[in-house]
């Protein structure tokens, strides 16, 4: 195991998890889902408690583990998720309860992002947590940075795609759209973005007030 792995590794060690999010996590992985790991969890609660988020928008929200650990970062708000799978929905709101989160704080919607994400007003919330169809990732951080608010953060998850992004041989879509995305927002004078690389990597985007 090289250097870097055995950093990833320790900061995924270092996070104890609740028992609700064990048991997310435990679903995903019999679901199929990849779930974030316990490090970009940890961070995007930081992140969430920092901005003081009221309003969450998530993009993807399979069994409900970074769900969870956005409102374990910011306990008052509200939560508005988007899913095209009814199975990881009625998984994640039974996981949801199972967390002590009241039911009035989480809005799960079925459908496909680039269907609903139009349809939602724009800058509305405080953090859009983005971890769904990668084919798809820069046309759903555009709808992201429409919709948060200015000073509202922008977390994509698997940023960093299995190693894979670093590597310039890796050619794949995948690879190169998110290539594409970090070239193209560390560019953006509209934005200030920092990438982690906890886990399979967290992209930070905050949308600066004009």
């Amino acid at each position: 195991m090289s250097d870097i792995e055995l950093n990833w590794k320790f900061s995924d060690d270092c996070v104890v998890e609740s028992e609700a999010i064990a048991r997310a996590r435990q679903q995903s992985l019999e679901l199929g889902i990849d779930p974030i790991a316990p490090s970009v969890g940890a961070q995007s609660a930081v992140v969430a408690a920092a901005t003081g988020a009221r309003s969450i928008l998530e993009v993807g929200t399979g069994a409900g583990v970074s769900g969870i650990w956005l409102l374990t970062g910011a306990p008052g708000a509200t939560l508005t998720s988007i899913d095209t799978e009814v199975d990881h929905l009625q998984h994640a709101k039974a996981n949801f309860t199972e967390a002590k989160i009241p039911a009035n704080r989480v809005r799960l919607i079925t459908g496909k992002a680039g269907e609903v994400l139009p349809r939602m007003n724009e800058n509305s919330y405080d953090i859009v947590f983005i971890d769904a169809d990668p084919q798809s990732v820069i046309e759903y951080v555009e709808h992201g940075l429409r919709l948060a608010r200015p000073g509202g953060t922008v977390l994509v998850a698997h940023a960093l795609w299995r190693g894979r992004v670093a590597d310039p041989a890796q050619r794949d879509d995948v690879a190169t759209g998110f290539r594409t995305l970090l070239t193209e927002i560390a560019a953006s004078s509209a934005v200030i973005s920092a990438l982690s690389p906890v886990g399979d990597g967290l992209l930070q985007i905050t949308k600066l007030r004009a």
